[in-house]
């Protein structure tokens, strides 16, 4: 007999400083710390995100660790790596609902037939919360963006050094150079 509770978005609140975690299946899904090349790819795009901000308005670059509060049978939140935000600004409380665009920097622990699952399947909540375009970014291995899209979830557009990675719909008319951020 468990007698554990279920975590709710005030359990969020209370994840250790500089914590990292998501709330799925009741339970906070604690997320470790990544190391430099994810961490400096998610630290770029948002830049660049910010940068479509300042000179087109309409939404705002949220960098890592920010939290999202979403309403989905299993999941209420998600902590992108890197995300734009077109809801109201929320002061010193996590964003209410999901990103239009979010991004997924992978780390070490980030590979593998379970990992992919676990992709995958984030990626789906993102979608089904109303996020309209997702990036998988592998800086460790491939050195590729896959560019996931609401509306045709399972064919991804790549791009490597030397392409302009986008987020259409997303954000009309923001590219990167993928060599910023993968390289």
């Amino acid at each position: 007999m468990s007698t554990s509770t279920e975590a709710t978005v005030e359990s969020l609140y209370r994840v250790p400083e500089d914590g990292k975690a998501e709330l799925v299946d009741g339970e906070l899904l604690i997320m470790p710390p990544t190391g430099f090349l994810p961490h400096r790819a998610g630290l770029k795009i948002t830049m660049s995100l910010y940068e479509y901000e300042q000179r087109h308005g309409g939404g705002y670059a949220i960098g890592d660790n920010a939290g999202f509060i979403v309403d989905l049978p299993h999941r209420r939140s998600f902590s992108p790596d890197a995300a734009f935000y077109k809801g109201e600004p929320t002061g010193g409380k996590f964003l209410n609902g999901a990103p239009v665009f979010a991004v997924e920097v992978r780390s070490e622990g980030d590979y593998g037939a379970a990992a992919e699952q676990a992709l995958a399947a984030k990626r789906a909540d993102y979608f089904a919360a109303g996020t309209l375009v997702v990036w998988d970014v592998d800086v460790l291995r491939e050195k590729v963006v896959r560019v996931y899209r609401a509306d045709d979830p399972n064919n991804p557009a790549e791009y490597r050094t030397g392409d302009n990675a986008e987020a259409e719909p997303a954000l009309p008319g923001w590219t990167i150079p993928a060599d910023s951020f993968l390289a």
